[in-house]
């Protein structure tokens, strides 16, 4: 993809801080961390949603990104908890439509919180949508 930033960066077209690569993936440093050592894990076949990539590779995001959240938790950078981030879609949080996992070192102190509205649902709608969903999953080409 052309216009792409993170393409760009695969391709060498556009300077990172590259943390770790093999042939499906890239860590980088973000160019707008929340926290020191905030890393940026992307597959670097170009995939717009999760929905475009392979399950291998979003299986290998995660475990790039587990293996990065060892070593921000034993190096000297502040990581006394790790989230992990991936917003899929305009209405999710996505800005950069090309899929990316943020590893994010955390500390009690950081300021930095994910909040919002929660529902109250009770156990009969829960395994309603439970159903609806597992539908979709058994019947469709989710299968396992």
């Amino acid at each position: 993809m052309g216009d792409c930033e993170f393409c760009k960066i695969v391709s060498g077209d556009a300077p990172s801080s590259v943390v770790y690569q093999n042939d499906r993936t890239l860590a980088m440093m973000t160019l707008r961390p929340m926290a020191r050592g905030h890393i940026l894990v992307i597959p670097k076949k170009h995939a717009a949603s999760l929905s475009e990539m392979e399950y291998e590779t979003g299986g290998e995001l995660f475990e790039v990104g587990m293996k990065i959240a060892e070593a921000l938790r034993a190096s000297e950078i502040e990581s006394e908890g790790i989230n992990f981030w991936l917003a899929d879609g305009k209405s999710a949080g996505q800005e950069v439509f090309h899929v990316h996992l943020h590893v994010l070192p955390r500390s009690e102190t950081d300021g930095i919180r994910l909040e919002g509205p929660r529902l109250g649902l009770n156990r009969s709608e829960m395994d309603s949508d439970a159903e609806i969903i597992k539908e979709q999953f058994n019947g469709g080409e989710h299968e396992f």
